[in-house]
């Protein structure tokens, strides 16, 4: 294969590899709220049911970038490589909860609205983790 195929081919597998991963995060978003949201519903008081819901978003997320995303750098299941891989996973989403409170906590510091600063935290959160993910957690799976 010639060099601009094979890079060209390469452009094209990591732009389907992102916008999986932008799927894997919507499911995990909707998961992590509308658990909040019935939570919340069910009389439990905010804080826990933030943390039940990002929990579940954070399994979500696992579940399907492991069997959908990355699924040629997971490793095979029963593995210490794969615990190590679920350590990093849940690495990286506690990086990207750190980038969007810091983004957050930064904007409102300096007048912004809330909302408007966490949109921008998640744009900036999603392309961290996702890095982190790609580079990192399933690294066999970035070629």
């Amino acid at each position: 294969m010639l060099p601009v195929t094979r890079l060209i081919g390469s452009i094209r597998r990591g732009e389907i590899r992102w916008l999986n991963y932008l799927l894997a995060s919507v499911l995990a978003l909707g998961s992590d709220a509308a658990l909040f949201l019935l939570l919340l519903d069910s009389g439990l008081a905010p804080m826990p049911a933030s943390a039940v819901g990002y929990c579940a978003g954070i399994l979500v997320h696992w579940l399907v970038s492991s069997r959908l995303v990355f699924a040629d750098g997971a490793a095979a299941r029963g593995t210490g490589e794969r615990h190590r891989q679920k350590m990093l996973f849940v690495g990286s989403a506690l990086v990207g909860l750190a980038v969007t409170t810091a983004i957050v906590g930064t904007g409102s510091a300096f007048g912004f609205d809330p909302r408007l600063a966490k949109l921008g935290a998640i744009v900036v959160s999603f392309q961290t983790t996702y890095l982190l993910r790609r580079h990192i957690v399933f690294r066999a799976a970035a070629t």
